[in-house]
């Protein structure tokens, strides 16, 4: 079966565009791009190239103002508060623990009777020597009549005379621990818990077993330990030789009260760990209101430094070179001037170097900052003044 397939038609040619409206795309290109540089010239040219340079350039900084005054020298550190002695109260005889005669935590004196140890066995011991040193004392004596006539032999007597001395001796060692048996501080002090309870028996202190009956210590007066830096050493050496080496001490409680007292130690060796020397100042502590153990604030005052330049410490810069500030010049632009540090107080640093009297220096942004580039100090309009004041002129005009 034939089927007819019909011949594909031919299309004919697109009719071509007249020239009228070739010409009116061309038109509207050629104003997009006018008014694109029309608006590329207004931006370039609506500053001037120093103002452009200068918000392209200029840091924001913060200032601080350099001053010539006298600085004190002083160290801040923590010390803590140490017993000028501390006693472990033992027992030299061996008995039954009696009677304790003080409360825990009580003042005592030096001397004061703090426990009694049953002294019968002791009294007992004593009167025996005591009987036997009358005997022997008798015999010495009849002994000597005798050597004098010859009547015993020199060894006889001589044996008499040492059992005498030996007898003496006996009665002493027994006085002596009778007097054991009444245990009294050894010195004035603040006592601790009672570590072994009246009724138990107790031993000497050399004994296996034995253990203190209680701990005393004395805070009255009582020292403050603190550590400074070995770099201070020539100072505090010159300090202690004029005798006017002293800590200002302060409690960390809100209510604390200043506490100034000598410093009457100086360690004789340098902590190699923290390269620091030890020092301690003693304190009468009438009050008791220090307690071993306890943290304060410790202020040393070393030196000062007369009439010397100081400047806001976040001033100083640390550099490949050396330390240096930023000083800002007249035309706001920033100055590296290379400086040595003489003290650092934590706040203000004390420093040499080609500075004067009321320059500023950049104390935040120095990581913007180059030496000779623009700065803009924050509070300050264009012309130097202050933006409270442009403000405020505005407003009155």
């Amino acid at each position: 079966m034939n089927s007819h397939i019909p011949a594909p038609q031919k299309l004919a040619p697109a009719a071509p565009e007249p020239p009228s409206s070739r010409f009116k795309s061309l038109a509207i290109g050629g104003v997009a791009l006018a008014v694109v540089l029309g608006g590329y010239w207004y931006y370039s040219h609506s500053s001037t190239p120093a103002q452009q340079v200068r918000r392209e350039t200029a840091a924001p900084v913060r200032v601080g103002t350099v001053e010539r005054r006298d600085m004190p020298v002083i160290e801040r550190t923590i010390g803590t508060v140490v017993a000028n002695s501390n006693v472990q109260i033992t027992t030299r005889v061996q008995g039954h623990l009696m009677t304790a005669f003080f409360k825990e935590g009580q003042l005592v004196k030096k001397g004061q009777l703090l426990f009694q140890i049953d002294p019968r066995p002791y009294q007992a011991a004593l009167d025996r020597a005591e009987a036997n040193l009358v005997a022997s004392e008798a015999k010495y004596k009849r002994y000597q009549s005798l050597v004098n006539s010859n009547a015993i032999s020199q060894q006889t007597h001589d044996d008499a005379h040492a059992e005498y001395l030996q007898a003496r001796a006996d009665v002493d060692t027994a006085r002596l621990n009778l007097e054991f048996t009444r245990i009294v501080s050894p010195v004035n002090g603040k006592t601790g818990a009672i570590l072994v309870q009246p009724g138990n028996l107790v031993t000497p202190s050399a004994s296996v077993g034995a253990s203190a009956l209680v701990n005393i210590t004395e805070i009255q007066p009582i020292k403050v330990s603190f550590a400074l830096p070995q770099a201070d050493l020539p100072r505090i050496q010159a300090r202690a030789r004029a005798g006017t080496l002293r800590a200002q001490i302060r409690l960390h409680d809100a209510g604390g009260v200043d506490l100034t007292a000598p410093v009457d130690f100086i360690n004789n060796v340098v902590a190699g760990s923290s390269g620091t020397i030890e020092m301690r100042a003693s304190v009468p502590n009438e009050d008791a209101a220090l307690v071993p153990g306890q943290l304060v604030d410790v202020v040393v005052a070393l030196d000062t430094l007369r009439d010397t330049l100081v400047v806001p410490r976040e001033a100083v810069n640390n550099g490949p070179n050396g330390q240096y500030v930023f000083v800002v010049a007249a035309d706001l632009t920033a100055q590296e001037r290379p400086v040595r540090v003489l003290f650092d107080d934590g706040t203000h640093a004390a420093v040499t170097g080609n500075l004067q009297e009321g320059d500023r220096v950049v104390t935040t942004g120095q990581l913007r900052v180059l030496p000779g580039g623009k700065v803009r100090i924050s509070g300050e309009r264009e012309d130097g003044q202050s933006e409270g004041r442009a403000v405020r002129g505005k407003g009155a005009g």
